[in-house]
């Protein structure tokens, strides 16, 4: 199998990295990736005002966002969405999506156009992209950082 990592850093800032997240389950629903392409993120909480806070699940800022029709609901979800994207924002912690590409031997041509492609794409291209191949150094311990994820 030919295993490939990507590692992208969006420091604070939650709304990228969901939009990253959205971009990816898009792709592996159109292009029938489930296996293939997997997306996991690694979140740091940093201390603040010397009280440490406490990790978030990574399903928690989907959840708190509301999208309703209405232009007055809208408006305060907006806001609210608004204030704890600011709150992630100050610094308080740091978000790290890492992306595990794991074609077969003979889907080479699909695993190379898969990492070429994903470092360019909008949400990606601004958050420091670092590819990690197979026989990389640091391959082993991304490896093990991806499984010990949920």
């Amino acid at each position: 199998m030919a295993q490939s990592f990507l590692v992208f850093e969006f420091d604070g800032n939650e709304e990228s990295a969901q939009q990253a997240r959205h971009r990816i389950d898009g792709w592996k629903q159109g292009f029938r990736l489930d296996k293939k392409l997997q997306v996991k993120f690694e979140r740091n909480e940093v201390e603040k005002s010397g009280v440490e806070e406490t990790a978030k699940p990574a399903k928690a800022p989907k959840k708190s966002k509301s999208h309703g029709k209405s232009g007055g609901k809208k408006s305060s979800g907006e806001d609210s969405a608004h204030a704890d994207d600011t709150a992630s924002a100050d610094g308080n912690s740091d978000i790290r999506l890492i992306v595990r590409l794991d074609f077969s031997e003979h889907e080479k041509l699909s695993h190379t156009r898969w990492l070429d492609r994903i470092p360019t794409e909008e949400p990606f291209k601004n958050a420091n992209p670092k590819v990690i191949r197979a026989g990389d150094a640091d391959f082993k311990a991304t490896s093990d950082l991806f499984d010990s994820l949920d």
